[in-house]
């Protein structure tokens, strides 16, 4: 099998992995109780989505 020749440089190494870093999630407000949700899920502190109640909420408004 062949094998590199030379050794890669630290900075051609970090230029290859500079895409690799893990990217923030998105966030969404829930339109009735303003908390922060990841998007096209129902909301953890009040348990609505799209308007209607699917869930059992932790608080009831």
């Amino acid at each position: 099998m062949p094998n590199p020749k030379r050794r890669h440089s630290k900075a051609r190494r970090d230029r290859r992995r500079a895409h690799d870093a893990l990217a923030e999630p998105g966030r969404s407000t829930c339109p009735s109780c303003g908390e922060i949700k990841l998007p096209h899920r129902a909301c953890r502190s009040c348990g609505e989505y799209r308007g209607r109640d699917v869930i059992e909420g932790k608080e009831t408004l």
